[in-house]
């Protein structure tokens, strides 16, 4: 077996792996030998000494032996045998709930038991719940710490470990090529080794927070593999062609015109480099970040209008309806009085009027589409898709953004794209998880925007908070009052939403106030938020649905309840619904003390400044694996050893090493990338 067989060969090779097993293995994501190698341990336990029993504490899993001095049934709520164990400095339970006679006889017979589990606190003292045990206590120890894997039903922890010593056996005599990147550090072969079969003297708490050499050793790789797959996609995507695009015209012009207020010099270069993206040829692959309320949307839209003059459509993809109906509505606004037809294209446009859309984007008629993930959908088909925009990208995997990129395939071209995002995404990430794209940024916020004051109060001062909401609006303003949950559910959201509702139009009788929450269907949400927009409304009770894409520019006031249990990208989303006309604009975030040592540093970051990448910079200092770019979503990047927040240091060095590697031995990265990921092959092929 050559050394890069064990990424070829299949995992049914192993000894005791039929097709049930090769099957659950498979949900695991466990096709060929190196996927059982790189399928890593969640945690670890250390059966590698005994513990005396007198010295174990609550919360410990250790391994104890000792004599059996009582072995009977007890009949409490459960019925249970319950074991008593004892060594010379004292005495554990041990306790189980699902025996049989014949576990039982064996159990009383024994004179002696070595045993392993998790130690709690019982009606009998200290007990171990259905620990493992063996009746022998005279056999060697184990030599390394005991790996814990993410497994499967139908998979036990000892047949995984099985098969990992299989595989290790095979690794020894033909390892993996090493080609020595990150090498101040393990080698690859050896790093496996090391967290497959920690040795009893490692360093525990390193392992534990995924800071221990062989860690970062495979780490280093993995972020590796994924950046080079996207220099690679980058590389195929310029292999295409893609619409050459005449120069703005008189479109552009007007529009600009129409506007009300002219563009900042951010805008305006951001501009300049799209119209040279567009009229050179080559695919663009640009993304746009601006902080909320810079006026990213704007210059999308000007970028569709050059494309209309071209002769081309716009597909304007966001993540969730409110945000595609917001774009909708200001691209409406726009582009109607130019001639330009735009139109709106989600789950819920359903039937003749669906039927309808589908025909007027085929035919033509429709020069500019703004939709959800509705838009990859097999019956959506453009007559000539030129530009692809797509909103909030952290919110979609890189196959859905290429998803849509076949939508204009014709020949060997493509449409270009502008992906924008509002989440600002610090530049080492920017430069590692977004490699294949040029990056645009828009840092300054439009003349006359006023930065939002945040202040942030304990639970005890909401009376306070609910005189405020009352003096501000009887001045002619708006406000926003965002209920959240730590737990991610519509219905108890929605719940909670609809309980503060009651309780705020109790307190505020002179005041209409409304409600939209994420179980209303989409016609009641836009309902509402029209209410609100015309000022028929004074107070808006929302959950986080409103997040990104609300703009209505008399909302002066947020207020934030639970703003502890929400991460600082989130807060300064939010936060961005206000501050979006000329008037001073205010942040209250209420929260429940007492408050951790987390949540203190991230609500003082909100009091202290209003700029995005400041905040986004902070983000990745105190949080530990966080969404900043989505992981958490359906179709994003799931990293194996990997965690963008915590090993981010690692990024700036492994970008130069994988670029010098694409120069000297481009089949090195092209072997890097098949080790950790499918990447770029399947994408090719999106």
């Amino acid at each position: 077996m050559g050394p890069s067989q064990l990424t070829s060969t299949p995992v049914e090779t192993l000894k005791g792996v039929g097709p049930a097993l090769g099957e659950k293995l498979v949900r695991l994501g466990i096709t060929h030998l190196a996927d059982v190698l790189f399928h890593l341990p969640l945690r670890y336990e250390d059966r590698t000494r005994v513990t005396p029993i007198a010295n174990i504490r609550v919360g410990d899993a250790v391994v104890v032996e000792g004599r059996v001095i009582s072995c009977d049934v007890a009949f409490g709520r459960r019925r249970s045998l319950l074991v008593n164990l004892q060594d010379d400095t004292g005495r554990i339970a041990l306790r189980f709930f699902h025996f049989s006679k014949a576990q039982q006889r064996n159990l009383a017979s024994a004179s002696e038991l070595r045993c392993f589990g998790e130690v709690r606190r019982g009606s009998a003292g200290l007990e171990i719940y259905h620990p493992e045990y063996e009746k022998s206590t005279g056999k060697p120890l184990d030599q390394t710490l005991t790996p814990v894997y993410p497994s499967t039903e139908g998979i036990s922890q000892s047949r995984y470990r099985a098969l990992v010593s299989q595989v290790l056996a095979k690794l020894a005599q033909t390892p993996l090529e090493d080609f020595g990147v990150g090498n101040d550090g393990p080698g690859i072969n050896e790093a496996i080794a090391t967290l497959h079969q920690p040795p009893a003297t490692v360093d525990v708490l390193a392992l534990q927070s995924g800071a221990h050499p062989a860690q970062r050793r495979l780490a280093y790789e993995e972020l590796m593999a994924h950046y080079a797959s996207l220099r690679f996609i980058r590389e195929q995507v310029n292999e295409y062609r893609a619409p050459t695009m005449s120069a703005p015209g008189n479109q552009c012009q007007t529009l600009r015109a129409n506007l009300g207020f002219s563009l900042t010099a951010a805008q305006e270069r951001v501009l300049d480099e799209i119209v040279d993206d567009v009229t050179d040829g080559k695919p663009m692959l640009r993304l746009l970040q601006g902080d909320v309320g810079s006026g990213k949307t704007v210059v999308a839209a000007i970028a569709a209008v050059q494309a209309q003059e071209s002769g081309f459509q716009t597909a304007i993809m966001a993540p969730t309806e409110v945000l595609a109906e917001q774009h909708f509505l200001n691209f409406s606004q726009w582009l109607a009085p130019l001639g330009i037809q735009t139109s709106w294209l989600t789950g819920k446009v359903k039937g003749k009027k669906r039927d309808l859309e589908l025909a007027m984007i085929k035919g033509g008629t429709t020069q500019v589409v703004v939709g959800t993930h509705a838009l990859f959908q097999k019956d959506v088909a453009f007559k000539r898709l030129g530009l692809v925009i797509i909103d909030e990208q952290h919110r979609f995997g890189v196959h859905q953004r290429l998803a849509l990129r076949e939508k204009g395939n014709e020949g060997n071209q493509i449409p270009h794209q502008l992906v924008m995002t509002a989440t600002p995404i610090p530049r080492t990430l920017t430069m590692s998880m977004y490699a294949d794209m040029d990056a645009s940024i828009i840092d300054e916020l439009p003349p006359g925007r006023t930065p939002v004051t945040t202040s942030v109060l304990p639970e005890s001062r909401r009376a306070e908070v609910i005189e405020r909401v009352r003096t501000m609006c009887q001045q002619g303003n708006q406000a926003y009052w965002v209920c959240t949950l730590i737990e991610e559910s519509d219905v108890l959201e929605s719940q909670a939403a609809e309980a503060t509702l009651k309780e705020l139009r109790a307190a505020l009788p002179s005041l209409q106030v409304g409600l939209i929450h994420g179980r209303m269907s989409h016609a009641e949400k836009t309902a509402v938020m029209q209410e609100f927009k015309g000022g028929r409304l004074n107070l808006l009770v929302a959950t986080t649905v409103i997040e990104v894409g609300v703009d209505v520019p008399n909302a002066t006031l947020m207020v934030i309840e639970n703003s502890e249990r929400l991460g600082l990208a989130q807060l300064h989303q939010l936060r961005g619904r206000v501050g979006r006309g000329t008037g001073t604009s205010y942040c209250l975030l209420l929260y429940h003390p007492p408050l951790g040592e987390l949540s203190k540093r991230r609500l003082s970051v909100m009091r202290e400044t209003n700029d995005g990448f400041v905040i986004a910079e902070e983000d990745l200092r105190i949080r530990g694996p966080g969404e900043l770019l989505g992981s958490r979503q359906s179709g994003s990047v799931q990293f194996r050893v990997a965690d963008l927040i915590r090993d981010s240091d690692l990024l700036p060095r492994l970008k130069v090493e994988a670029d010098a590697l694409f120069q000297t031995d481009p089949d090195a990265i092209k072997t890097i990338i098949r080790r950790w990921s499918n990447l770029p092959d399947t994408m090719a092929q999106v």
